[in-house]
């Protein structure tokens, strides 16, 4: 790799920025010294070839082998396929639920025009409320897999069902196929990927959800920032040689527009990936150039998104937008300035100051004269979660409440240590930041950093791909201290850096470098550890964790929920079919997927409406008389409640996290301040009250079914309210 690189450094070097022509001629001067491989001896190109083949197997294979355990696991964890439909149905759970119900019905829809149609006009989901379902829910995984089932004939051949998570799982094995990929461009030996997959699936209970909710957008979308991350990986790369730069361009290109189509927050990860771009841009000169056509997939792809997405006006009003525009202005301003030393010297030193407040600016004005919807309860939220606002707020309160809402848990941290990946990520983080922090004083002070750099040298700090995943992981890892979901996009970066550290042997000479080692040569140390450790590491790992996994698979495991078969089984039976349910937002898409009924909420959170509606349904777990929430129901044209006794008589979870403590202390019914003292309240519980069958509620609701988890109470037609 030293060979390799030497040459490119050096051409490198010698370039002087001031002059457009002196860049040209020293591009040309690159190209013509890239085909070294036509002088070299055969054997030498028959071993990379041999290496790349390897590699490019050993990749596809670990692929491959990871989408064929999860489908095993989810066989043997579910009992699929002796399971009848509505069984399988139910163990979609939550949005998940929603999801998958709007793929079934674009296979019921006569024809594709007409099923977009049903989505985009959407009245048949929630009781007085039309969507645009495909942009609001971000349904186009499920148009693209519905069209695929459709077109390929699979509708002969495989059920929908299987055909749908068969696409999530191939594209998890996409993912861990483009880790592996990242690690192996970072570290240059494919030994690296073998390491970044054995951590990823060890660790799969913080690296993917998969295993819970198959149908999430992130399952859909993440496969794809892993490959957009593996070919700027690759694209950074200095000694890249013309076909490469093209290709690795293509594909981060077609993988940034996919990811961007597939979930709605991607423009925010993106925005945190240009932030990083923008530092390495100030840290290392030589890719400037590279960094702003990075900065045009930006724009093509939101564009793109916009026109595509039904002109969703989230991504005009992005930060990412404004960033990235904000940033090619600068770039015109630096080349501009150019040609004045003294406005050159200036531009550098408000460079940062520049974007951050042309950033802001954009973004305030770009809101002001784009119509859009304000996720307010988002920015409420991180006030509250940041300890900046204090609030009473049901949903507020109930978010702040949801565990993957919360700072990572000590058990998080133990199982990344046990596994071995947290130590050697912090080793392998702390050298590469600490070189990188070396490389950029030294330019700072105007030092020369030699003509060549070689593996001797052990400046791992200066190359460009590193400077960039050493930003970026430090930004997903402050994210994934605040919120423990944000740890499914930290994790996997932790698998693939720490594997590339210690599977790297500029990383190991780095560290003997800086200890001055004199016994024993630091490359030939290097060499050797960047063999032994990562072997070492994956014996032990072998040793220990595969027998669990070979104990799962083996394991049989039974999902049966009966009291909701029941219902939903009661419900397609008896229950009219223009009838409305109102019930908790998880049970509503449950019955929006297994009956197709109307319902009054769903489990959505990037809706304000939705969210008052989830706030106003929960009231039936409150302290609220039986006019209160007859009112509250008719208003929403509902015709059926159902109760869930786990959530009326809910224990298990933390005192002042359950459903009914939150509704007790948004109505004022608990005053925190004075130690959880229960304020007056002449009604009961009405999901306990409801029970029992005497006057007011028996006016308002009759019961029509129960089981040992849910009671249904059809809503009556009265005339008067009586007290």
């Amino acid at each position: 790799m030293a060979e390799e690189e030497g040459p490119a450094i050096e051409l490198r070097q010698r370039k002087k920025p001031e002059s457009s022509e002196n860049k040209e001629s020293a591009k040309e001067e690159k190209i013509h010294d890239t085909p070294v491989p036509e002088r070299a001896p055969k054997h030498v190109l028959l071993q990379r070839f041999a290496k790349i083949s390897i590699g490019c197997l050993a990749a596809v294979t670990s692929g491959v082998m990871y989408a064929l355990y999860l489908s095993a696991y989810h066989e043997r964890k579910f009992w699929f396929s002796n399971r009848q439909e509505l069984e399988r149905e139910i163990t979609f759970q939550g949005d998940s639920a929603i999801y998958y119900s709007y793929y079934k019905d674009m296979l019921k829809a006569p024809s594709f025009e007409r099923g977009i149609y049903e989505l985009t006009h959407n009245n048949k989901t929630v009781s007085l409320k039309t969507i645009n379902a495909v942009q609001q829910m971000s349904l186009y995984p499920e148009l693209i897999a519905s069209v695929s089932y459709q077109a390929t004939g699979s509708n002969e051949i495989i059920e929908p069902v299987y055909f749908y998570i068969g696409i999530v799982f191939g594209l998890q094995g996409i993912y861990v196929t483009a880790l592996f990929v990242t690690s192996w461009l970072m570290s240059g030996t494919w030994l690296a990927g073998m390491l970044t997959v054995a951590w990823f699936i060890i660790n799969r209970v913080d690296t993917t959800r998969i295993e819970h909710s198959i149908p999430l957008r992130e399952n859909w979308a993440l496969p794809y920032f892993a490959c957009q991350i593996a070919a700027l990986t690759g694209y950074l790369k200095s000694n890249l040689n013309t076909y490469g730069e093209r290709f690795c361009y293509l594909l981060m290109s077609a993988s940034t527009y996919m990811f961007m189509m597939m979930w709605e927050y991607s423009h925010y990860l993106l925005f945190l990936q240009a932030i990083s771009l923008f530092l390495l841009d100030n840290f290392s000169l030589e890719q400037s150039d590279k960094v702003h056509e990075v900065y045009k997939i930006y724009i093509f792809s939101l564009f793109l998104g916009y026109l595509l997405q039904f002109e969703n006006s989230a991504l005009l009003v992005s930060p990412l937008l404004s960033l990235v525009v904000v940033l090619m202005l600068v770039k015109c301003l630096q080349l501009i300035a150019k040609k004045r030393t003294f406005v050159a010297k200036i531009m550098k030193v408000i460079n940062f100051y520049l974007v951050c407040t042309l950033t802001v600016t954009l973004n305030i004005i770009m809101k002001t004269f784009v119509p859009h919807k304000e996720n307010g309860h988002m920015l409420k939220f991180l006030e509250v979660k940041l300890g900046l606002n204090m609030t009473k707020n049901f949903t507020m309160n109930w978010l702040l409440c949801q565990e993957s809402l919360q700072a990572p848990s000590q058990e998080f941290f133990l199982r990344l240590t046990q596994s071995s990946l947290l130590p050697f990520y912090i080793l392998v983080l702390i050298i590469c930041f600490l070189s990188m922090m070396q490389v950029i004083f030294r330019r700072i002070n105007g030092e020369s950093l030699g003509e060549t750099v070689t593996l001797e040298d052990g400046r791992i700090g200066e190359r460009p791909e590193i400077i960039y995943h050493v930003i970026h992981t430090i930004f997903f890892g402050s994210l994934a201290m605040i919120i423990e979901g944000l740890k499914y996009l930290w994790t996997p970066y932790v698998c693939m850096l720490a594997a590339f550290g210690v599977c790297s042997p500029e990383l190991w000479t780095t560290l003997f470098k800086w200890l001055r080692l004199r016994t024993v040569h630091p490359v030939l140390l290097a060499l050797i550890l960047s063999m032994a450790v990562p072997t070492i590491i994956g014996i032990s790992l072998w040793k220990e964790f595969f027998p669990r996994l070979m104990t799962e698979l083996t394991e049989l495991q039974e999902f049966y929920d009966s009291d909701t078969v029941e219902l939903m089984t009661w419900i397609k039976r008896q229950a009219p079919i223009a009838a409305v349910f109102a019930g908790s937002p998880q049970l509503m898409g449950a019955i929006k997927l297994c009956t197709g009924w109307m319902v009054t909420s769903l489990p959505l959170y990037n809706d304000d409406d939705l969210l008052k509606r989830n706030e106003n349904i929960y009231q039936i777990y409150s302290k609220r008389s039986a006019e209160d929430i007859y009112k509250i129901l008719t208003s929403y044209k509902a015709n059926y409640l159902i109760v869930e006794d786990a959530i009326c008589n809910e224990v298990g979870t933390t005192r002042g996290c359950r459903v009914k403590d939150l509704l007790d202390i948004a109505n004022g019914h608990v005053v925190c301040e004075e130690g959880d003292k229960l304020t007056y309240s002449k009604y009961g519980r009405f999901c306990h009250e409801v029970k029992i069958n005497y006057s007011p509620y028996v006016n308002y609701f009759t019961r029509v079914y129960w089981n040992r988890s849910y009671f249904v109470y059809k809503i009556n037609t009265v005339i008067s309210f009586q007290s």
